[in-house]
Parts: C-alpha cells; structure tokens; sequence
C-alpha cells in the first residue's frame, strides 16, 4: 500500500491522567491508580489512531511524563531529587532537569508495560519511540563521566538494551528521536551517527530516526524565526544518516522552511514526511495532506513515502489532535487515489 500512515510518536493525556495542554505535565494520580489509569490511556491512544485511520500505531507515550524523561526514570546512576536548571538545544530554552552522579545501569525493563498493553489491544503495526542518545545527553546534567561523548555511549548501550526487549515484546519499528541532530550538526558527523547506530545494534526490526526543530511550543516557534528564509541544517547530516544502517526518516515537511529537495539525499530511506503541522491548531482538509505528500514524491520514490506528523502531539488540545489524525488518515487515502 502507497503512504501508509504513522505519527511521530506522542499524543495529548488525557485530563484524568495529566495536567492538559503543557509538556513536562504532572500526573493526576499516583501509586497503582496510576498505573492503571496508564494503561487505560494507552488503549484509548491506540483506538483513537485506529479510527482515524492510522496503519502504524504508537502507544501515544501516555505513560511517560516527557519523551526523555520517561526512559530516565528507570535507570541506575542518575538523581531526580536534586535537578539543576539546564539550558537545552544550545540554550534555546531552560529547564530543570536531573544529574548523572554514577554509572548508568537500566534497573530492569524500562517501557514494556505500555508497550505489551499496545501490542494487546491491536493488530496494526506497532511503533516504539525512544529518546536518541544526543538528545537524552542534551537534556541531564553531567556529574560524573566528564565527557558528552562517553556518556552517550553509555546511554546508547541502555537504549539497545531496551528496544532489544520492545522488538521482543513485539514492537514492529523502533524510532529514536534525535532532535538534537540539527542542532549540533558537526558532531553528528563526529560522534552522533555512530551512538545512534550503537543504540540500534543487531535490531532485527524496523529502525528509524525523528529528527526536527521541536514541538510547537514557544521557545521552539522563536527559533524557527531566527532560521531564515530556507532551513537546510539536515544538508550537513543527511549524507552521514543515509549512510547508516537506519532504515528510515521522519522529518517535518508540512508549513516547514526546509527545501524538500534536500530529501533527494535520502536516497536509501524511506522517509516518514510529516504532513501535519504540529505548532498550528489550524486543522488540515485531505487535500492539504495530499499536496504535501506530491511535493515530496518529487525528491522520493512513492514507495518509500510514510505519511506522518511533523511532531509530537503531547502539548496540543485534544480535540485538535484527534481532528488533525483524521485529516491524516483521509489525506494519505485521498492521495492513494489521485497519486497511486
């Protein structure tokens, strides 16, 4: 089937679970409460993909407070009790976070609760999304390593761990989000590609990387403003990511400055083209949806064409990104027909 239809990853908690509409959102409940009331967002993040038509599903990241976060909980060597303020992605924006103290060691599984509730409750093909070492390492403090590349070895070594288990538990793809890639484009080329590979050692499944220019949150939409007319960062890595064993890309293309023609450098990926804007509330029609996907079947073969959203949805309103999945779902049918 022509553009198959994914999202980045995340979708908005609903009000029982989390506080709405924010990122790093606090949880309503807590102990086995909890958990359960987890477990019950994953299932209704899943059907809520499946009635908009979506062929390969997430677990929305329901039961994870933040996209990083949520895979640092659960290891040996880092304190969340004593967080620092911390700039991120070069400063762009502040935020507290917590500090590697001692060597990093997963203290057993980290997602496979959600992940076994997801594979449960469908049939579809099942994405995972995982933090990419460059990203995890931009996003906590460093108290012991002493060295941003050792210390993300160390995290690419627990990420491979992880999805090892998630391909076991009958994930289909694992995605890592490396948002940091067009951030510190040399050392992507010096180090990042390599710890991304690390993280994806002997996976058997599907692999992809997400790269973008973050959330539609504030901090991120000021950035875009200092970018200029044409966003060609991905310019400097793309040949690096094409080179690598990662099977696939996922890259905003919908209300982005980055020239499409940069994807005709992705000659081995398939790319996942995000075809829905996440920093808008403004609710795509189908025809939005197959505009974006013809423009980008210029630089990619139409068989290597993933049709997705150019983000995460975690901040947005509910009913908006509920509206926006169905504008997805009936775009990439719509462009079955008219460009199959």
């Amino acid at each position: 089937m022509l553009f198959p239809t994914t999202i980045a990853g995340s979708l908005p908690k609903p009000e029982w679970l989390a506080e709405p509409n924010m990122l790093w959102a606090p949880w309503k409940s807590q102990g086995d409460e909890l958990v359960r009331a987890k477990r019950d967002a994953t299932m209704l993040a899943v059907k809520v993909q499946e009635d908009a038509g979506i062929d390969i599903v997430t677990e929305g990241e329901q039961a994870r407070q933040h996209f990083v976060h949520g895979f640092l909980e659960k290891i040996e060597g880092i304190d969340f009790a004593h967080k620092v303020e911390m700039g991120i992605r070069k400063d762009r924006y502040k935020a507290m976070v917590p500090q590697v103290v001692a060597p990093l060691r997963l203290k057993g599984r980290v997602h496979a609760d959600e992940a076994r509730v997801a594979r449960t409750h469908t049939k579809k093909k099942l994405k995972f999304t995982l933090p990419g070492p460059m990203t995890i390492i931009d996003t906590i403090a460093d108290r012991y390593y002493g060295d941003r590349v050792k210390m993300a070895f160390a995290f690419a070594e627990l990420l491979n761990e992880e999805a090892k288990a998630l391909q076991a538990d009958g994930v289909d793809l694992v995605q890592f989000d490396e948002p940091a890639f067009n951030v510190y484009m040399d050392e992507v080329n010096d180090w990042g590609i390599k710890a991304l590979e690390r993280a994806a050692q002997g996976l058997t499944c599907t692999t992809a990387v997400h790269i973008c220019y973050g959330y539609g949150i504030k901090a991120n939409t000021d950035w875009k403003e200092t970018l200029g007319a044409q966003w060609r960062q991905y310019e400097q890595i793309f040949p690096a990511i094409d080179a690598s064993p990662i099977q696939q890309v996922a890259i905003e293309c919908r209300n982005s400055k980055v020239p499409l023609d940069l994807l005709a450098l992705l000659k081995n990926k398939v790319v996942q083209a995000g075809v829905i804007d996440v920093a808008s509330d403004t609710v795509e029609t189908a025809e939005d949806v197959v505009k974006v996907i013809d423009a980008v079947s210029k630089f990619v073969p139409k068989s290597n064409i993933i049709a997705t959203t150019n983000c995460g949805m975690a901040p947005m309103r509910r009913e908006i990104a509920e509206a926006k999945l169905m504008a997805l779902g009936a775009g990439a049918a719509l462009a079955r027909e008219k460009l199959g």
